[in-house]
């Protein structure tokens, strides 16, 4: 059974926390003790209905302001699939809640208040979706219970949303009319939006596609671990340990070490007990080859004949986590995959106002601000580009005086 990771984004009040909530509630997803609490429960909605919200608000300056703070997550499944879904903060002060949420993230839920329609915050996040590169967007017209579940209401945010998902990219885009808090085109088909032919929300989360790519043309696994026992038993045993991260390799491949450029041949794929003749994107294996090379922990094992992009000045798009300003005079710590080297910010040639996607010049980044920048790496780092290549595309910057992340990088091409 496969799995579907999912986010949901919105504006405060947008009903983030109410969806999931009904979600899990209406597919039968909560635990008894979990239905017992939410029953003793004093929140109600006005109706006096229980407040599904609860089932995610888990902080208690959460629960007591009736906001997403953290980015909660939960999990169900259905008899069709297993999903985890990341419950983002709408607030632009939690913009790095979001980006951490999305980053492993399939498929995200955009949701819009339909007496609102699409508004700045809707802006945001759709450009943080399509700055993460997630394939599948839903956008769920919510709260249509109060606007009579009207269909031009529901129309003219399609046509609105659709003009800026033009610009954006955003490709894979599914419109929903649902209401979170009467369970209308969650889990079940409503009656009262009977112009409404697509699926619920529920059916459509089941049977989108979840991308896999399984084909040996991005084959890339960093190095964890050289293991060399070099006992009497053990004497000639060499392997090198790590998690493949997307493609797949098979004994017999050829491939390349980066950065050296060395070339060898699977000779041998260990998996655990096991000595299969594949190994796929998520499995941690030991892979064994023909020559005998220099390999160091933080090399990365690639296809030979698809090499990603070597360089030590490196344009990639940063969201700043930090409460401390960026510094550009400071030498931090880059991490991409298995591999820290030192790094400077070289030049920040935008900042973006994600509000209007309006690009800015700036000295500095504040927490939670988002562009574009040049890093100059201390060591040489083999990357894809994001957009291409997600798991071999991302990296965090840490601040070398308190070993903190800092920043989310995006990989984006070799600066010139």
């Amino acid at each position: 059974m496969d799995i579907l990771k999912f986010l949901t984004a919105g504006s405060v009040d947008d009903g983030k926390s109410t969806l999931i909530g009904r979600l899990l509630y209406d597919s039968d997803s909560i635990l008894v003790d979990q239905l017992e609490a939410l029953q003793k429960s004093n929140r109600k909605n006005d109706d006096g209905t229980i407040d599904l919200a609860i089932l995610t608000d888990g902080l208690k300056a959460e629960r007591e302001q009736g906001i997403t703070i953290d980015v909660a997550y939960k999990y169900f499944q259905t008899e069709k699939r297993k999903f985890i879904i990341a419950d983002t903060p709408g607030h632009i002060q939690y913009t790095r809640n979001m980006v951490t949420g999305a980053s492993n993230a399939d498929l995200a839920i955009i949701l819009i208040d339909a007496r609102k329609g699409v508004i700045e915050q809707t802006i945001r996040h759709s450009y943080l979706v399509s700055l993460l590169a997630l394939q599948h967007v839903v956008v769920a017209v919510n709260k249509m219970d109060m606007v009579d579940y009207d269909e031009e209401v529901f129309n003219k945010i399609v046509k609105d949303y659709q003009r800026m998902a033009g610009k954006l990219n955003l490709n894979e885009v599914t419109y929903i009319p649902v209401s979170a808090l009467k369970g209308d085109n969650i889990v079940y088909k409503s009656d009262r939006i009977h112009w409404y032919k697509g699926k619920s929300l529920l059916d459509h989360l089941e049977t989108v596609p979840v991308d896999i790519d399984d084909s040996t043309d991005h084959a890339r696994m960093p190095v964890q671990w050289i293991i060399r026992p070099q006992t009497d038993e053990l004497h000639d045993y060499r392997g090198y340990a790590g998690r493949v991260l997307s493609g797949s390799f098979k004994v017999n491949d050829k491939i390349t070490v980066l950065p050296s450029g060395f070339n060898s041949t699977i000779s041998k794929i260990e998996f655990f007990d096991r000595e299969p003749a594949e190994a796929s994107a998520g499995m941690s294996v030991t892979l064994h080859l023909e020559d005998e090379i220099d390999i160091s922990r933080g090399d990365i094992l690639v296809n030979a004949q698809s090499h990603p992009k070597i360089s030590q000045l490196i344009e990639a798009d940063l969201c700043w986590m930090d409460t401390k300003p960026m510094d550009t005079s400071l030498m931090y710590l880059v991490q991409h995959n298995s591999k820290t080297t030192r790094c400077k910010i070289q030049d920040i040639l935008y900042k973006v106002n994600i509000n209007t996607l309006e690009q800015v010049n700036a000295e500095s980044f504040n927490l939670n601000d988002i562009g574009r920048v040049i890093l100059k790496t201390a060591d040489p780092l083999a990357f894809d580009a994001y957009q291409e290549n997600k798991p071999n595309g991302g990296a965090i910057i840490i601040d070398s005086r308190t070993n903190l992340t800092v920043g989310a990088l995006m990989f984006r091409a070799i600066a010139d």
